[in-house]
C-alpha cells in the first residue's frame, strides 16, 4: 500500500458513504474533515468529488499517514493536512462550506464530540450540512446485537467513549444551530446523521 497507512472498514465503507455525499455536497466548496484517520477516505472523496476541495484534519501523529495517501493520489483539490485538536478551542480553519467525519464520536469523550458539533456549526456556512457517519442509539436500544457488544467493549477499553445516542446528539446540534435534517440507513448497522446549519443563527 506504498507505506501508507490502511484500514479495511474505510475502504469498505466508503462507496456507500460517497452515494450519500455525492447528492448532499452538489455545490462547490471547501469540505472540513474532522478526524482522517488513515486519509483513505479523503482521497477517495476528493478523487470522486472533483468539484469540492478537501481539508483533512487530525491529531499530530496521524498527519504522516495522510500526507503521504495524499503524495500518492496527486490530486490538485486536496489540501495538506491539518492539526485539529477537538480540545483546543483554537482551530486551524475558520470556515467551511461543508463538514464531514466518521467513526469519531464513539472514540470522543462527551465533551470532545460536543466540541465538534459546536466548532463546525461555528464554521460552517448557513444552509451547510455536516454528515456524521458511524453506529448509533436511539434512546436506551441499540440497532443490533453486534453494536451492543461493540458498545460494551468500547466502555471497558474508556468509560468515556461509547456509541453515541442519536437523540441526544440532535438535541445538542439545534444547541448550536445545527439542525438534524437527515438519519441514513447505511451497510453493517452504521447510520450517516445530516445535520444542516441553521441560517439563523450567526456566526
Amino acid at each position: 500500500m506504498h507505506n501508507a497507512p490502511f484500514y479495511a472498514a474505510a475502504e469498505q465503507n466508503r462507496e456507500p458513504i460517497l452515494a450519500v455525499l455525492a447528492k448532499l455536497f452538489d455545490r462547490p466548496g471547501l469540505v472540513l474533515e474532522v478526524g482522517s484517520g488513515s486519509g483513505q477516505h479523503a482521497v477517495h472523496f476528493a478523487t470522486n468529488l472533483p468539484h469540492l476541495t478537501w481539508q483533512a484534519t487530525d491529531l499530530p501523529e496521524q498527519l504522516p499517514g495522510i500526507t503521504r495517501w495524499r503524495e500518492i493520489a496527486g490530486l490538485d483539490n486536496m489540501l495538506a493536512p491539518l492539526t485539529l485538536d477537538l480540545a483546543d478551542p483554537n482551530w486551524p480553519v475558520a470556515a467551511c462550506d461543508e463538514a464531514f467525519s466518521a467513526n469519531t464520536a464513539h472514540v470522543l469523550p462527551w465533551r470532545l464530540v460536543e466540541a465538534m458539533l459546536a466548532g463546525i456549526a461555528a464554521r460552517l456556512r448557513p444552509g451547510g450540512r455536516f454528515c456524521l457517519y458511524g453506529p448509533f442509539r436511539y434512546g436506551d436500544r441499540h440497532t443490533s446485537e453486534s453494536n451492543a457488544s461493540f458498545d460494551a467493549s468500547l466502555r471497558r477499553r474508556d468509560p468515556r467513549q461509547g456509541v453515541r445516542d442519536a437523540l441526544r446528539l440532535e438535541e445538542f446540534g439545534l444547541e448550536v444551530g445545527l439542525v438534524l435534517e437527515g438519519d441514513r440507513e447505511m451497510p453493517v448497522n452504521n447510520r450517516l446523521l445530516v445535520f444542516r446549519r441553521n441560517a439563523g443563527e450567526t456566526k
